[in-house]
């Protein structure tokens, strides 16, 4: 069974309890976790304060920075360790895996090279006085981290709380936690002080929300749902501390009629099945000028019936989604668009030799779908794509806008003035440009509008989020 990681040391849960690790290319259980609850996070988060208070608070920003380049030189050597890891606790292909580590690998590099660059300020002010501006870390840091992407997520939360200073605690889902657990063992290995980075194991309503509501936490990192980002956000603001959100999104790749199909379509393709679809930024609404409809639907249909999906070993296009009820979640979806009437149009095939009893979806082209649809509407986090027809520019622009969620956009087109109007227009934090996606993108501020959330993760802005300021006013006469 794999223990917990905290301050230092592990240990298993106070009553001894536990969670099956299964995995989702066959559905079998093949490891243990420690269940941990409220006593192991106030473990935790009491190291995280002792650290503060000993060797990790008085180490200087370039230490900090090398022993983060250090974390990252220790993933890179275990590349092949972590990947298969991931793999098995994912169901994800081995590529896109290997891809995942690299990135984690990349997070620590970045931010560890960014530790000694954050600089104050002095600000001009009344004659006889100084007045500095500080950054400053926070303190304890706590970050609850989700299942589709557990290496990149770690990386990205952590490793700039890290870069700051502050002490983390973090808590992975309860579906994927083995390389969390690994990152934390070769962290300390590379010289990481006991108690700067604690995991612990266990339930989202157990340790996650125990952690959420720690009176002594200074800052909430989540990713998931909306519905239990919204208990976050209200356990964060019991405490009068800052979160940053990201809370998932319904994202609208925008073809106009003067495509250039050769470059989109398997790009489009790619940003829905990558991850079987259990992708926040996910490219799950198809908008297509209605000129163009026909010729480019035909073309991403062609596509899309090529798509394969297979075990992390059979490397295919995509693997199957997480657990058993993420299947019966995405598999509703498509049941009740067939049931009423939108039209399928290309299906992906589970290839052979998967294991019945994995969680396999087949990926699913519906279209079109009415724009009131739930398909149209609703996250479903799954590979399934919803075409919808546009008139023009300004209708493609309202039916971009036109869900709750504002996190990542695409916009296809040859008309460079367009390009840019409607790339200016469209509600996301982040949009592309006759591309789509970053690879991982950790040098690109990234977060949501509306219901995706609120705060910047990813680039130097997330040195900013994981800080505070302290202003120095100096009366010298």
């Amino acid at each position: 069974m794999k223990q917990m990681f905290i301050g230092g040391r592990w240990i298993d849960a106070r009553d001894g309890r536990s969670l099956p690790v299964v995995a989702p290319a066959d559905g079998e259980a093949f490891e243990q976790i420690a269940r941990g609850g409220a006593h192991e996070v106030d473990l935790a988060v009491a190291a995280a304060r002792a650290a503060l208070d000993g060797p990790w608070g008085r180490l200087n920003p370039t230490e900090r920075g090398r022993l983060l380049m250090k974390i990252g030189q220790a993933v890179a050597d275990h590349e092949e360790e972590l990947a298969r890891l991931e793999a098995r606790d994912t169901g994800k292909p081995m590529s896109t895996a290997r891809n995942d580590i690299k990135v984690l690998a990349r997070y620590f590099e970045f931010y560890g090279s960014a530790a000694d660059k954050v600089h104050g300020e002095t600000i001009p002010f009344l004659a006889g006085h100084q007045v500095s501006l500080l950054r400053e870390p926070l303190g304890v840091t706590a970050h609850i981290i989700p299942w589709n992407y557990p290496a990149q997520m770690l990386g990205r939360t952590v490793a700039p709380a890290l870069a700051m200073g502050n002490a983390v605690v973090l808590k992975p889902a309860e579906d994927t936690s083995l390389s969390a657990l690994r990152v934390a063992e070769l962290a300390a290995g590379a010289g990481l002080p006991d108690g700067v980075l604690n995991v612990v194991t266990g339930l989202g309503e157990e340790a996650g929300a125990a952690l959420a509501g720690h009176p002594g936490i200074n800052f909430i990192s989540f990713t998931g749902s909306n519905e239990v980002g919204t208990l976050v956000q209200q356990a964060a603001a019991r405490n009068a501390v800052k979160c940053v959100l990201e809370l998932g999104g319904k994202s609208p790749q925008i073809v106009f009629d003067d495509v250039d199909l050769e470059r989109a379509v398997p790009i489009i393709v790619r940003a829905i099945v990558q991850n079987a679809g259990q992708t926040c930024t996910a490219g799950s609404r198809l908008l297509v000028q209605r000129s163009a409809y026909e010729r480019v639907l035909g073309r991403v249909a062609e596509a899309y019936a090529k798509v394969r999906v297979g075990t992390p070993e059979m490397d295919l296009d995509c693997g199957p989604v997480m657990n058993p009820a993420q299947q019966r979640r995405v598999q509703r979806y498509i049941d009740q668009a067939r049931a009423s009437g939108v039209p399928v149009l290309a299906e992906g095939s589970v290839a052979d030799g998967a294991p019945p009893t994995g969680y396999y979806v087949r990926p699913t082209l519906f279209g079109p779908v009415p724009r009131d649809h739930a398909l149209a509407c609703e996250e479903v986090f799954g590979p399934v794509l919803a075409a919808l027809p546009f008139d023009d520019e300004a209708d493609a622009i309202r039916l971009a806008n036109g869900t709750d969620y504002g996190l990542l956009a695409a916009v296809w087109t040859e008309n460079a003035g367009r390009l840019v109007r409607v790339a200016k227009a469209v509600h996301a934090g982040q949009v592309f440009m006759n591309c789509y996606g970053a690879g991982g993108g950790v040098e690109l501020p990234f977060g949501g509008t509306k219901r995706s959330g609120h705060g910047r993760e990813k680039g130097l802005l997330a040195l900013e989020e994981v800080s505070t300021t302290k202003t120095l006013v100096h009366f010298h006469g």
